[in-house]
Order: structure tokens, then sequence, then C-alpha cells
């Protein structure tokens, strides 16, 4: 907390710096990340870049981003770890989906995730369901929980107003381990990538 209070204090930076993000963070960490970040440095030129995590480390690879936010659930790469965030299966507390049989259930499209961790989970636990929904973001998958229309897999920290997590006590239980962490660019470096990485950490505290 020092280093980054010191960070924002000190000359305001200039130049580019280009994150990567997946949906599931822009708003809650973003917002705070670039709004105390833009403040300090307003000549910092930031381009954020959306995607699924596997589309921000080739981004990273290819030299287009400085910095990538990912999830990773299995293979830990050994990089910074920002936040543990597994996934779980989400109901809605008005329509109680998660009682119907067949189970109808949101998940994305055509996603190898899900068909490994996701459907697997169902599977071992020996519960008849249905595809009722698919998307391609989280926000569409958000959607069908919050509206009645299927449960979901999401991230602990992305359950929507009015929703809830199924937990052991419900019959399921955690999807994956996933955690959060921050990639650099090891060809790219300077004091303004330092200060959104500094930010970045301090957003998701």
């Amino acid at each position: 907390l020092d280093d980054t209070t010191a960070m924002l204090n000190a000359r305001p930076f200039r130049g580019p710096v280009r994150i990567g993000i997946p949906e599931e963070y822009g708003y809650s960490v973003l917002t705070g990340a670039l709004g105390a970040f833009a403040k300090h440095h307003p000549k910092v030129d930031v381009t954020v870049r959306y995607g699924p995590s596997s589309e921000q480390i080739e981004a990273l690879n290819a030299g287009k981003l400085d910095l990538a936010v990912v999830f990773e659930w299995r293979r830990f790469s050994g990089a910074e770890v920002l936040k543990a965030d597994p996934t779980v299966w989400v109901t809605s507390i008005l329509h109680h989906m998660h009682e119907e049989t067949p189970l109808p259930i949101a998940i994305y499209e055509n996603s190898a995730w899900c068909r490994e961790f996701a459907i697997r989970s169902i599977e071992q636990r020996g519960l008849d369901f249905r595809v009722a929904y698919t998307s391609q973001n989280s926000g569409g998958l958000k959607l069908a929980v919050a509206s009645g229309l299927a449960i979901a897999p999401l991230s602990r920290s992305n359950i929507p107003a009015d929703c809830r997590e199924l937990g052991v006590a419900d019959g399921f239980g955690d999807i994956d381990d996933s955690r959060v962490v921050l990639h650099t660019n090891p060809n790219t470096s300077s004091e303004t990538i330092d200060g959104m990485a500094a930010a970045i950490r301090e957003a998701f505290r």
C-alpha cells in the first residue's frame, strides 16, 4: 500500500500502456485502477483489451500488450497472483432454477473449459441437465441467471444481485480453483507500465 501511495504521488507519468483484462473485472477493477491512475497521470495513453484469458496471453506473447490480467485454473504459470476467485454455480434467489429437473444450465459458447470443468462437475454429481442458454461472455451468463432462465458458472466475485452461490449444502460446490494473475511483458518496461501494474494490484485489494 505504501508503494502504491508513493507511485500515485510521484511525478506524472507519460507514454502508452496496454492492458488486457477479462470482462469479469472490467468494471469492478478497471474503474478503480484507471480512475486513480488517470487522476494523477493524465498524460498516459491507456489502451484496454477485453477478451478471454487465452486471447490475452496470445496478445501478450505477440507484443500487443504490456500487462495481462488472466484466469488460471490449471498449469499455474507462477505469475503474480492477484486474487483467488473460484468458479461456482450460481442461481437466482427469486427463481430457484437449481430445483428444476432437468437442471437448466447456461454455459459459454464453444468453450473447452465449460466441457472440461462446468459440465463435468454436473455430471459427476449425477444431475440430469439441459443446456438452456449459451453466451460468448459472462454478461450473458449473468443475464440468464438473473432472469431465471438457468443456473450458470460464474467467478465467486462476480455473482449478480439477487443471486447466490450454490454450495455443498445445495449439492454443488466449487467448479475449479481459479486464480487471477498478472502477467507482464518482459520485452516492454517503463515507469508508466510499473505504475499501472501497481494501480491494478491496489484495485484488486
